[in-house]
């Protein structure tokens, strides 16, 4: 079996939040024992409504929060303890892009002096080749020369998100998390973005950990899809079994709420009830219970763990199986 290039296990962040003098001061539990494996040159979508988790998860992975609790492993060594030194290398190897390109990136540095800054930082070459290489890299994201010279407020929302990529792969990595990096941009920009992406993937052997809403533009550009819910996957399948076979309640309902033009070929609805639940007061058992059609007094026990319905497919949910049938048979 492939050695993944990144493993994650029972990965947790919380936060302590602030409360009244002698009162004890709730959790948010943001990340709540997280298992995932990355395998070298797929892309591994994750999906979730907002406050599930995803991007804390990202900024947990790249070490821009502390872990709580939990293993991070990259490429074999344990970096989620790891020393300054070890955070240092790990992160030359590790990049991010982020949701919105422009807070991301400083308004008083020039754009070739954004991408430079990589570079700048690790010691790589010497300023002539740091400046034919920044040169490159703006070639590579589609951006003429000259753009160097200018600032990032000079751009439209396509190009300063092409300023972050070309940033993000200046020191060739080996991951990218993309945190929703076409969100922020219009519809028309977000498909040139997303086959530019794929076409640095090829080029570069790049690893993606994408996280997205856009079910439709994640089943295209993903090898693998992760449900998130509450700080925890909750499904994790192939993008093509993923959409052929949803096998937890909660997938199924995002899956129903994809737009289609054809309302005759429309998926069966199946809305989602209540509201989602504080991750400061997560529901015991299954913690999608509350909002979930098919819960029982099971689901309010016992908290179902991951499992394999068959063919790497996992789904934490009791009635996982019946689900995969039920879909297989639709």
């Amino acid at each position: 079996m492939t050695q993944p290039l990144l493993q994650l296990r029972n990965l947790h962040k919380h936060f302590r939040l602030s409360s009244p003098p002698f009162t004890p001061k709730p959790v948010l539990r943001a990340v709540d024992g997280v298992d995932l494996d990355l395998i070298k040159g797929e892309t591994l979508g994750l999906v979730g409504e907002s406050g599930c988790g995803k991007s804390t998860l990202a900024r947990t992975v790249i070490r821009l929060h502390e872990p709580t609790s939990g293993s991070i492993v990259f490429d074999g060594q344990e970096v989620g303890k790891g020393s300054e030194r070890q955070i240092g290398t790990f992160r030359r190897r590790v990049q991010m892009i982020f949701q919105d390109p422009y807070a991301s990136l400083n308004p008083r540095m020039s754009v070739g002096e954004l991408i430079a800054e990589p570079l700048d930082i690790a010691g790589v070459g010497t300023p002539a080749e740091r400046r034919k290489k920044v040169t490159n890299l703006l070639d590579r994201v589609g951006l003429p020369a000259d753009s160097a010279d200018r600032f990032a407020h000079e751009f439209s929302g396509g190009q300063r998100q092409r300023i972050g990529i070309a940033r993000a792969i200046a020191l060739e990595p080996d991951l990218v998390i993309c945190d929703e990096p076409i969100s922020a941009l219009d519809v028309s920009v977000q498909a040139q973005v997303v086959n530019m992406l794929e076409d640095l993937q090829a080029e570069l052997g790049l690893t993606y950990l994408f996280i997205t809403h856009d079910l439709s533009m994640v089943r295209h550009i993903s090898n693998r899809i992760g449900v998130m819910y509450l700080g925890r996957i909750v499904e994790l399948a192939s993008s093509a079994d993923l959409y052929h076979r949803p096998s937890h309640p909660y997938t199924r309902a995002l899956l129903s709420a994809i737009p289609v033009p054809d309302p005759e070929a429309a998926r069966a609805a199946e809305p989602m009830q209540g509201e989602i639940p504080s991750p400061i007061d997560i529901p015991s058992g299954c913690r999608f219970r509350t909002r979930c059609p098919m819960a029982t007094d099971l689901c309010a026990r016992v908290d179902p763990p991951l499992t394999d319905v068959g063919g790497g497919h996992l789904s934490a949910c009791h009635f996982a199986g019946e689900l995969a049938q039920q879909s297989t048979g639709a």
